[in-house]
């Protein structure tokens, strides 16, 4: 059976629409190539990738370390499942460990399953350790998180496009406002179900909100004195992205659960992790949970890679470096221009919030003719734009898109 390949957007968009479900709506731009900071469309056209398939390609588009990595993996060992022993993981297990700080790593392959294995662990920890009568943990997350699109994890978002007609929903859920230590100590002191808090370090889908200074120190001792679980999920905020190897990083917090994905693999191949210490950890036992490619060997050597690159060209370093020089910037222009309200993020995590409503298409439209002036980005809730490149991006690379963002905004025609 032959496959043909589109040879142009407009036949590759058709096809997706044709054969695929409708369960995103990308901006119209059909990418087939990507290098560093850059990617090109089918048409040959280069791009800034300011998204970063949202912060997964921290470490860059194709970097040659983890490509050469996953190459040689895969013609050795792909996959064995975790029937048998392999030799990579406990290498890659006793690397991730060390570099965190933690005694223990379960190894999954997306986000949503780490944070659903968070989830299990935190319950059974509960239980087994805390003495909460079977079936009645309850764990706090906040308002307009983003955790992923399971059923369990949409049960407790209040994001209706995710939510509606996908129930019953599952129970257990505490739901309190972000950035609110008042409200995390009254829901912490209203039952002594709870088993843990789960908590973004800066809510990134939300459109950037970057807590208060201290708020993760402080709800960290809420849970302590409680006898709580912090659980970080850090699956877009971690490895490197915030100018820190992770968020909580920039507070000096040892989460008691940490929730990593994305980035750990660079964009290569689906890779995430929950790490914590053997006494959270050591309740899961043989046949509690599992995956069949969760630990698998090509898994195993890309995160390595992933996370030595990291460290090698200085990742966090240049984020934090880049990101003051993107919101300096930014900040500036939107004090001479209408159309920018404002602008936060931390390290190369940003958001421009659009002068508009959140129902208004001002931000989409924005962004594409920001793609017409060769930079890739995408608005989130309606008003928001997020820019987060890939943290290899050098600074006069910063700066010329600095340039394209503020004369595509200067020159903006709704």
């Amino acid at each position: 059976m032959a496959v043909l390949s589109p040879k142009t957007s407009t036949e590759a968009i058709e096809l997706e629409n044709k054969y695929g479900a409708h369960n995103y709506h990308p901006l119209p731009v059909v990418l087939n190539k990507g290098e560093g900071v850059y990617v090109w469309d089918i048409e040959g056209k280069k791009y800034y990738d300011f998204l970063s398939a949202y912060s997964a390609v921290n470490q860059g588009h194709c970097h040659p370390k983890i490509v050469n990595a996953m190459i040689s993996q895969a013609q050795t060992l792909s996959l064995t499942s975790r029937a048998f022993y392999n030799d990579m993981l406990g290498k890659y297990e006793k690397f991730a460990t060390e570099l965190f700080g933690f005694d223990k790593l379960l190894p999954m392959n997306t986000g949503a399953e780490a944070v659903e294995t968070a989830l299990k662990l935190s319950r059974k920890w509960a239980y087994e350790v805390k003495g909460i009568e079977e079936n009645k943990a309850e764990i706090i997350v906040c308002e307009n998180n983003f955790h992923g699109r399971t059923t369990t994890i949409i049960s407790f978002s209040n994001d209706p496009v995710a939510r509606k007609n996908f129930g019953p929903y599952t129970n257990g859920f505490i739901k309190i406002a972000y950035d609110n230590l008042q409200a995390l100590e009254e829901a912490l002191k209203s039952s002594k179900n709870i088993a843990a808090f789960l908590v973004e370090p800066i809510q990134g889908e939300a459109g950037v909100y970057v807590p208060s200074e201290g708020y993760l120190a402080a709800a960290k001792a809420l849970c302590k004195k409680h006898n709580v679980l912090f659980i970080a999920d850090e699956v877009q905020t971690g490895i490197a992205r915030t100018g820190r190897m992770l968020a909580v990083d920039h507070e000096e917090v040892k989460p008691d659960i940490l929730i990593l994905g994305k980035a750990l693999s660079g964009g290569a191949y689906p890779v995430s992790a929950v790490l914590a210490d053997d006494a959270v950890m050591n309740v899961i036992k043989p046949g509690n949970h599992g995956s069949t490619f969760g630990g698998n060997p090509i898994a195993a050597a890309v995160a390595i890679a992933a996370l030595e690159v990291v460290f090698d060209e200085k990742l966090a370093e240049n984020a934090e470096r880049l990101g003051i020089i993107f919101r300096e910037e930014l900040s500036a222009f939107a004090k001479e221009n209408e159309l920018v309200k404002s602008v936060r993020g931390k390290g190369l995590l940003n958001a421009v919030l659009i002068n508009d409503t959140e129902e208004s298409s001002t931000a989409w439209d924005i962004c594409i003719q920001l793609r017409d002036n060769g930079l890739l980005a995408k608005p989130t809730h309606g008003n928001i734009i997020r820019f987060a490149p890939p943290l290899v991006m050098t600074e006069a690379q910063l700066r010329d898109c600095i340039e394209i963002i503020k004369t595509t905004i200067k020159n903006f025609k709704s």
